[in-house]
Order: C-alpha cells, then sequence, then structure tokens
C-alpha cells in the first residue's frame, strides 16, 4: 500500500513537549473503510493526538474526527490525505498560537478568578477560602490523595440539617486538558452560595439537598497541563516496567472495563490502566460514592467539548432501564441550556450519541444505583476545542447552570 510506504521515513515516537508552534488540528470526515483505516494508521506510526474520539479505534464511517498534528509531519499528513480523497478541514491554524490566546488578559500571575483557567495553587486556594467565608453552607471533605500526594478536596454545600440529606454529586477535570470543566465547578459553587437565599431553586436545593462537588479530579495531570504539556489527558500514575505515564481515569471505572473504545495499552489516551480502579483518583471517588450509596440520587460528571448531554450506556449499544426519563429529562436540560445563548446541545445515550467508550463513571455510577447519572460535553463543537478563550466561561458557564439547576430540580422532586 502506497501509503504505508510514506511510515518509512517517520520516526515513531513524540517527545513529551509543551510547544506546539505550527500544529494544526484537523477536522476529517471517512466515509470509507479505507478512510478509517488511514486514521488508524496515523495515530499508530506517527502518533497524532487524537481529540476526538479519544482513540483511532473509537473511529467508524460517517463520524467527524478532530486531531492534532504536529508541525513536522504536516507535509506527510497532507500527501496522505490527498491521496486517499478523505474530506478534511484546518480547524486550528497554529495550535501554539490558540493556546496563547487562551488566556485573554495575558501571562502574568493573577488571583483566582471565576472568569480565568486558576491553576491548581489558586483553586486550592480559593477551596479554602470560600468554605471559610461560607461555613453555614460549605464544609470540606478529603476523600483522599492523589498519586503524586495531592489531597482531593470535596465541597459539600447545603444547610445543615439533624438528619442526612439526599444529595448530587458532580466532578470536574476527569481529562487534564478540559479545562472548562473545572472553571465550571468553580463556577457552580459562586453561584450556589451567592444565589441562596434570592433565588427560590436553589435555596430550596440546598434546604433540602447537599451538593457534593469535586472542583478538579485529575489534579495531577491538570497540574501537568499547566506547567509541562498543555495537552496531557490522562493521570500522572508510573508503574514499574513501563516508561509510560497514567491512564485515562474516564476508562478506570469498573463499566464494561477495558472493552469498547478502551485502549490496553499503557501508552495510549485511552489506556484503560492495569485493572478496574487502578488509578487512585478513580478509587477514592468511587469509595466516596459507594460509602454515600444510599443518599446519592444523581452525578454528573462535567467534560468537554461537542455540547453534548449524554447518559448510560457507554460501554455497551443497549439501553438503559430508565432511557426515557433520561432522556426526557437530558432534553429539558438541553432546552433550558439553550434558552439563554442559542446554544445546541444534542442528547442520548454515550454509546450511539458519540462513540463506545468502556469505563466511564456516569455507567458505573448508573449501574451503581445513581439513576440520574449524566455526562455533560461542553462547549464548543471543534473551533477551539479544549482551547476555550477565556471570554467563553462567563457564558458557558451561565447557560450549563440552567440545564444543571433544571436536573436537579427534576430529581429534587422525583426524591421519594
Amino acid at each position: 500500500m502506497k501509503l504505508l510506504l510514506i511510515f518509512g521515513f517517520v520516526a515513531l515516537a513524540l517527545a513529551d513537549v509543551s510547544r506546539f508552534v505550527g500544529d494544526k488540528v484537523f477536522r476529517l470526515k471517512p466515509r470509507l473503510d479505507k478512510h478509517v483505516t488511514l486514521i488508524k494508521e496515523l495515530e499508530k506510526n506517527i502518533n497524532v493526538d487524537m481529540w476526538s474520539p479519544g482513540s483511532s479505534e473509537q473511529v467508524t464511517i460517517d463520524i467527524d474526527v478532530d486531531i492534532r498534528v504536529p508541525a513536522m509531519y504536516l507535509d506527510i499528513v497532507f500527501t496522505m490525505l490527498d491521496q486517499s480523497d478523505m474530506e478534511h478541514e484546518i480547524l486550528i491554524e497554529d495550535v501554539q498560537a490558540a493556546v496563547d490566546g487562551q488566556a485573554d488578559s495575558g501571562g502574568s500571575p493573577r488571583a483566582h478568578s471565576y472568569t480565568k483557567y486558576n491553576t491548581w495553587s489558586d483553586v486550592q486556594n480559593w477551596i479554602n477560602s470560600i468554605s471559610s467565608a461560607n461555613p453555614s453552607l460549605v464544609s470540606k471533605l478529603v476523600i483522599g490523595n492523589t498519586f503524586e500526594a495531592r489531597p482531593m478536596t470535596v465541597l459539600k454545600l447545603g444547610k445543615a440539617s439533624s438528619s442526612t440529606k439526599p444529595a448530587i454529586f458532580m466532578d470536574c477535570g476527569i481529562h487534564a486538558r478540559e479545562w472548562i470543566s473545572p472553571a465550571f465547578c468553580q463556577w457552580f459553587v459562586k453561584e450556589a452560595l451567592s444565589t441562596y437565599g434570592s433565588d427560590s431553586q436553589m435555596t430550596s436545593l440546598l434546604d433540602e439537598m447537599d451538593v457534593f462537588v469535586l472542583p478538579v479530579f485529575n489534579i495531577d495531570g491538570y497540574v501537568y497541563t499547566h506547567t509541562n504539556n498543555r495537552m496531557w489527558r490522562k493521570t500522572r500514575s508510573k508503574k514499574s516496567g513501563s516508561s509510560c505515564i497514567g491512564a485515562d481515569p474516564n476508562r478506570n471505572f469498573d463499566a464494561g472495563w477495558c472493552t469498547l473504545g478502551a485502549s490496553s495499552n499503557p501508552c495510549s489516551d485511552t489506556f484503560c490502566g492495569y485493572n478496574p480502579e487502578s488509578e487512585i483518583e478513580v478509587k477514592n471517588v468511587a469509595d466516596f460514592i459507594r460509602r454515600n450509596k444510599s443518599i446519592i440520587k444523581a452525578y454528573l460528571t462535567i467534560h468537554s467539548y461537542s455540547q453534548l448531554l449524554l447518559f448510560p450506556y457507554s460501554y455497551k449499544y443497549g439501553l438503559a432501564a430508565d432511557h426515557t426519563e433520561l432522556m426526557t429529562v437530558a432534553q429539558g436540560a438541553a432546552s433550558a441550556l439553550q434558552s439563554l445563548y442559542g446554544t445546541r446541545y444534542t442528547s442520548g445515550p454515550g454509546a450511539t450519541t458519540i462513540y463506545p467508550a468502556a469505563g466511564g463513571s456516569d455507567d458505573w455510577a448508573y449501574d451503581l444505583g445513581v439513576k440520574y447519572s449524566y455526562t455533560f460535553e461542553l462547549r464548543d463543537t471543534g473551533r477551539y476545542g479544549f482551547l476555550l478563550p477565556e471570554s467563553q466561561i462567563k457564558p458557558t458557564c451561565e447557560e450549563t447552570m440552567l440545564a444543571v439547576k433544571h436536573i436537579a430540580a427534576y430529581v429534587q422532586k422525583n426524591l421519594y
């Protein structure tokens, strides 16, 4: 095959570097089997960075594929695309320029802000300050440490009660490079606290329920995206005998583990881990939810990008027992979200709406018995991808709040 001969001149590995000057993000539109094969060859042989879906194993005909191509391989990739006649477009002309432009106010040190992408140290300081400033509504729960020994702190929001209250659990930042996700968790906490007493829905929610918020799930990876590699996705765990770092925490839950849409290759971005809950961050969250299984009524996990509101299942194509109800709630939430800025979300089961992916947290929570389990894929649909500018944090969070409040209100009304 002529295309394969090109690979003979290509180095088979890329160094883990933090600069992306001249890299481009392509949107590929596979329409033939040979197009799917080509995309798999690209990932395998020149280590292109799969943005959507997360792995070439999830690529099928008629699903758009977004990939970042390092500048040194652009000529080869252009040649291969021309030879294959695969339809394609360039979403980002220069990835480093997009990285640099993501912080609209420049790179000078800044204090915590709800309209900026905060470093982990700023988030950690914020966790401490917002809990101490709101003792009647917030308490801190350390649920364990990360692989690199950083504390995983859950904020428990809710009016203190003499009896145990039902709860919602929400996490952000499972995938390190999805910076808009932790930004939303911080925004949600701010809004919940600042509108308590004036917003009747939020007041009722925090009076009757608790909301557990994990602002950053994959803390080690998040730190690494700020210090070394903006495009890092996985955890930062190390295993003796392997030079590859980390696993995909959203393939590491015990839900159809390491089957569809997950990789057993430790170097892959969708590596499922060496066994379910091998990643300490995943085990810490799973243990917490298991301990509180009797009170947790909804599980919300915030990702980016694609503008989707997904629910089980992703690890199989069969519909969830509660499919009709879950779809109704999702569509209502998407409609509420759209009402603010007109942003359109697609709702549905993960496997058929986006692609199969085993080991996901929402499937695991649903199978555990948490009925209302949803995954948000926030803005956008690929123009910026993981590099959403800070100017979009506020509108993204404002509209997402409407969707989350819709789900929370429904759960609250259907507690008993």
